[in-house]
């Protein structure tokens, strides 16, 4: 187990223990915004060897954490633009994924399915698929209430969209997690 760092809403590195990142693994962080909170702890873990994609839609956090990559020599990180929301929109193959993770990202979107969905297709069989999503609990930060997805409609949505449930965390005081397995 590598040791990252903690946020004030989660234990980085609890959270990455939970799907077992290995050397030579091929990772996406779907999502993964301009800081690649994830990113950056991922690309240690699969080392020169495995690569991890940086999806996210704005361009301009593409350029940064390219930029970032470049400078901590970290060629392993691929940065990729794409809208999630579209299925097959993102430009890495199908059943090519050992690990995706969406962070943060599906109470941003009204197409929370198609997002599963595109993750689910990247994914290899027995890929697992990470999600961590805002509680319901009150909180100084993080989407209004009525932009939370409550894990109940989640762990629904998913077993429809192919994926099994391995396990339910708390992800911090603010966030719960799921670690699903593409059937």
């Amino acid at each position: 187990m590598i040791e990252i760092k903690k946020t004030a809403l989660f234990d980085i590195t609890a959270i990455l223990n939970k799907i077992a990142v290995e050397e030579r693994q091929r990772v996406a962080e779907l999502g993964c915004g301009n800081f690649g909170f994830f990113t950056f702890p991922l690309a240690r873990l699969v080392g020169r060897s495995g690569k991890v994609y940086a999806v996210d839609i704005i361009k301009s956090t593409l350029i940064e954490i390219k930029d970032r990559a470049t400078k901590n020599n970290l060629p392993q990180i691929i940065p990729i633009w794409s809208n999630l929301e579209v299925f097959k929109a993102t430009n890495i193959d199908a059943s090519s994924l050992d690990r995706a993770l969406l962070i943060n990202v599906l109470h941003q979107s009204d197409k929370r399915a198609e997002i599963i969905r595109e993750a689910t297709r990247m994914l290899k069989r027995n890929g697992r698929l990470l999600i961590v999503e805002w509680n319901s609990a009150d909180s100084p930060l993080g989407p209004k209430p009525d932009k939370r997805l409550k894990i109940e409609s989640l762990k629904s949505a998913v077993t429809k969209l192919g994926l099994n449930i391995q396990e339910e965390f708390v992800a911090g005081p603010y966030h719960y997690g799921l670690v699903l397995i593409k059937l």
